[in-house]
């Protein structure tokens, strides 16, 4: 559940070898689920201390047996904050996909699965908007919150970051998008991905 098309893509893609052990569910975004399903894996890119009454409905949707947050951002807060909301699951965007699939099945068992906090805070399966053009995972993600509209103070609390960690990823980020202020930003993220897509599966492809 994510509503940015490259980053389902890629989930879709890891999850390709694995049919006869895992169905995967598509949703149009911004809809809500229509049918059970066994495990919601919840992807945090893009999201900030504002959704939490997003992931909160997730978790606690009658429709949905499990909830898994599925994230590069292991700060003990953040997986505290999850579990006791009743997630299921903290799942590292650094797993495999054998091992993401391990896991998920763990899950539908009834397990509360946390993985390892990553060395790395790139992902070695699935993508991220600004990928092909050179932004790093933090980087990228900081551009998406800076499209949605928000502060440095706010994109700081919501991604556990200090003020000057913001800053310095911003920094980069322009560099290599080639922009030197805010508007700017926000225009290129609206040209290349950043803004959550509200029509990203053709309805046909959804049950009823």
């Amino acid at each position: 559940m994510n509503d940015y098309e490259v980053v389902v893509a890629g989930l879709l893609h890891m999850f390709a070898n694995y049919s006869e052990r895992i169905e995967v569910v598509k949703l149009v975004a911004g809809r809500e689920v229509r049918e059970r399903v066994d495990v919601a894996l919840f992807d945090s890119f893009g999201t900030h201390s504002g959704d939490v009454p997003r992931v909160e409905r997730v978790i606690h949707n009658p429709l949905i047996g499990r909830t898994v947050i599925y994230t590069w951002n292991f700060q003990p807060a953040l997986i505290e904050r999850a579990t006791q909301e009743g997630a299921s699951g903290y799942l590292s965007k650094t797993l495999p996909a054998r091992q993401l699939v391990e896991a998920i099945e763990q899950v539908h068992a009834g397990k509360v699965v946390v993985s390892p906090s990553p060395k790395t805070a790139n992902p070695a399966g699935g993508n991220w908007p600004g990928r092909e053009e050179g932004l790093s995972y933090r980087e990228s993600e900081v551009v998406a919150l800076i499209t949605q509209g928000l502060s440095n103070a706010e994109i700081a609390q919501g991604m556990y970051l200090s003020p000057n960690s913001v800053k310095s990823y911003i920094r980069s980020a322009y560099r290599k998008i080639g922009v030197m202020r805010r508007s700017q930003a926000v225009s290129w993220g609206m040209r290349h991905g950043f803004s959550a897509d509200y029509v990203r599966l053709d309805p046909a492809d959804v049950s009823a």
